[in-house]
């Protein structure tokens, strides 16, 4: 369990507040405004109405103590800055800053974020990749170069084992697991049978996975 300080809560925060109470993560969350403070107090275990761009109110939180600090404000872009340079300054452990384009992501770099999430340049890649393929159900990008891949068993497959289409060495793509009417097996051995009711994990480059699926 990491314990957690939040900044913003507008609704991509209150998102990654819903996920941190479901792990069981103890979070304290600030915003300036007192309707989102209300609206996620049901998944935090602590919550403040304050300026984090102020900093003896960020001071009074006790930033050194916490695991990560986690900065939401992605739509103002002075208060996004200010706030990752002061939690740095006062001696945050991690801190992870969201931006909004590339400009806001190289100054928030220099004004000492140690990881930048851009929501949107994510979502379009996720976007474009998961809907230009009728084979892709779902995805998870590791890098620019490798993703993760929920795809649906190649007509050609259907009915081999993982051995006997020697995936590996003949496609350089890799099975992680099958999924079978919502369950997942990482059980994969060269006797795993690939059928057509069921959709397979592949961990791979982009463009091995594009000319072994046909995407």
């Amino acid at each position: 369990m990491k314990s957690v300080l939040l900044i913003g809560t507008g609704r991509f925060g209150r998102h990654i507040a819903e996920k941190l109470n479901e792990l069981k993560h103890e979070v304290m969350a600030v915003d300036l405004r007192e309707d989102r403070i209300d609206a996620v107090l049901p998944y935090v275990t602590t919550a403040q109405i304050g300026d984090s761009t102020n900093q003896e109110f960020l001071k009074s939180l006790g930033v050194r103590n916490f695991d990560v600090c986690i900065v939401t404000i992605g739509g103002d872009f002075q208060s996004s800055l200010e706030t990752t340079s002061l939690l740095k300054e006062l001696g945050a452990k991690r801190v992870i800053s969201r931006a909004a384009g590339r400009v806001h992501e190289k100054f928030l770099l220099r004004n000492g974020a140690d990881h930048i999430v851009d929501t949107e340049k994510q979502m379009a890649r996720w976007t474009a990749i998961r809907f230009s393929s009728d084979y892709i159900f779902d995805y998870m990008e590791l890098d620019e170069d490798y993703g993760i891949f929920e795809v649906s068993v190649p007509e050609n497959w259907t009915g081999k084992t993982v051995g006997e289409l020697d995936i590996r060495r003949e496609y350089s793509v890799s099975v992680m697991a099958v999924k079978k009417d919502g369950k997942m097996s990482l059980n994969i051995t060269p006797d795993t049978l690939l059928t057509e009711d069921v959709t397979m994990l592949v961990l791979g480059g982009y463009r091995d996975i594009q000319k072994c699926f046909r995407i």
